[in-house]
């Protein structure tokens, strides 16, 4: 994944900038990058962020760039943001999205006379080169945003850092969110909306889907309107998003208490605790305890100040070993009790899998599982929301395999409906499989209603496989 950060400011900005991209380092552990353009012209610096934390990495560059605009990026693939020299002078680009068709874009650009792309060390061409090679085919920015914007299959927001203004555009369908904010003298883009608020930024607006703005420190003018299509990722709510940000409106704490709850009025289970997997389970369970009237209880607690998130190393046996050690057990809080454990969600079952047995060893009854999302079934196709390089490394499309057996011509239809037999034992058979005392999914229904906006504009793809 990744996120985002700028600022256009009539005084020095790197201040904000740098405090207001660190903000964004929940949403990567890889890179970071600061661009900045002043009267010196432009500056960049981009470190590794994986074994040293964004604010250490620049706390050099936070007190020796000058500029009174600037762009900031925490980056879980490519380093960025770039300097591209062109036609359209000299700017630096940073961008969050997945691009499904680099191979065809590549092609279509060699074809017009480019020369050549740089590969990372993996192999792979920066998908924020390719998308600035995409711009430069037309005769100016906005032309070239919105050539690529309709050329990439998947999704693609970006900041473009000129010496004129910082052109700001949000993803075609708005999957991705961006939230202005301003205050006397300066304006500022962000990925998450908390981002600005502690530098003295208040609220300005969001920009819809395939909108392009230009910021500078006086206005954010539009020159593209934004499209009336919109599917903003749910996910963002459920798991991904900070807890303080919102989005399209939608406060991001307040929709987990609400999904907690519609959860607690479907179930039956009368267990003695509601506890959250740690962090972003926790919210959920809170609303399940305050709907349900059980007891909600902290029975591990998140060792946070040295550790990553889990799910972002490379190696999924060290995903595992990190999920496992940065959870410290209160004993007393989980012997003898029947408890009922919300997650966010389940992807391969490991973690949640070896939190279970670790709760029965330390002496818990009965652990029930619920996660805050209807099971995943397929692999995001518009965000890199993790590294599972096949659909197969999830717990359901493993189980769906053995249900079907040597039939390789089913649909994954009949496992998205909660009142089919076929969904309902694969419920079942998941549950064993993780060793749950019961596992009930949340429904589909419910957790749209638990965002609260109209369900057209929400992308639920991974839950139901609908574009």
């Amino acid at each position: 994944m990744g996120g985002f950060f700028s600022v256009a400011s009539k005084q020095d900005c790197v201040f904000d900038l740098f405090f207001g991209t660190d903000y964004h380092s929940h949403l990567g552990t890889r890179r970071g990058g600061l661009a900045v353009y002043g009267e010196n012209g432009f500056d960049r610096a981009i470190h590794n962020i994986e074994n040293s934390p964004f604010r250490t990495k620049f706390e050099k560059e936070a007190n020796e760039m000058k500029g009174y605009m600037g762009i900031g990026c925490i980056s879980d693939y490519e380093p960025q943001p770039l300097l591209v020299r062109s036609h359209h002078g000299t700017y630096a680009i940073t961008t969050v999205g997945k691009i499904n068709n680099t191979e065809e874009i590549v092609k279509l650009i060699f074809q017009s006379g480019h020369t050549h792309f740089l590969e990372m060390s993996g192999g792979d061409i920066n998908a924020t080169e390719l998308v600035a090679a995409i711009i430069n085919q037309k005769e100016n920015l906005v032309e070239g945003i919105q050539y690529a914007q309709d050329l990439i299959k998947g999704s693609m927001t970006m900041l473009l850092l000129t010496p004129k203004g910082i052109y700001v555009a949000r993803d075609k369908l708005g999957r991705t969110p961006v939230a202005i904010g301003k205050k006397e003298g300066a304006f500022c883009a962000a990925f998450e909306s908390f981002s600005y608020l502690n530098l003295g930024y208040s609220e300005y607006r969001e920009l819809g889907p395939g909108e392009i703005v230009v910021m500078t420190p006086e206005a954010v003018t539009t020159l593209a309107q934004p499209g009336k299509q919109m599917k903003i990722c749910t996910f963002l709510w459920v798991y991904y998003g900070y807890p303080s940000s919102s989005y399209e409106g939608v406060a991001v704490e307040e929709m987990r208490y609400r999904c907690g709850a519609l959860l607690a009025r479907r179930d039956h289970i009368k267990p003695d605790i509601v506890a959250g997997v740690p962090d972003s389970g926790t919210p959920h369970a809170i609303g399940y305890a305050n709907e349900s009237g059980i007891p909600f209880s902290r029975p591990f607690i998140k060792y946070t100040p040295t550790w990553p998130r889990s799910f972002m190393p490379t190696i999924q046996s060290k995903r595992n070993l990190i999920a496992k050690m940065k959870l410290i057990p209160v004993h007393q809080l989980i012997k003898d009790k029947r408890m009922l454990l919300i997650d966010d969600s389940i992807v391969r079952g490991t973690q949640l899998r070896e939190t279970t047995e670790f709760l029965y060893q330390s002496g818990a009854k009965e652990v029930h599982i619920r996660p805050a999302c209807p099971p995943l079934l397929y692999g995001c196709k518009y965000l890199n929301f993790s590294r599972t390089t096949s659909e197969m490394e999830l717990i359901t499309r493993n189980v769906i395999k053995e249900m079907e057996g040597t039939n390789k011509n089913y649909s994954l239809e009949k496992y998205t409906d909660p009142e089919s037999e076929h969904y309902q034992d694969m419920v079942k058979r998941i549950g064993e499989k993780l060793n749950f005392s019961s596992l009930r999914y949340h429904r589909l229904d419910d957790m749209i209603e638990s965002v609260g906006i109209e369900p057209c504009k929400l992308c639920t793809y991974c839950w139901n496989g609908k574009e």
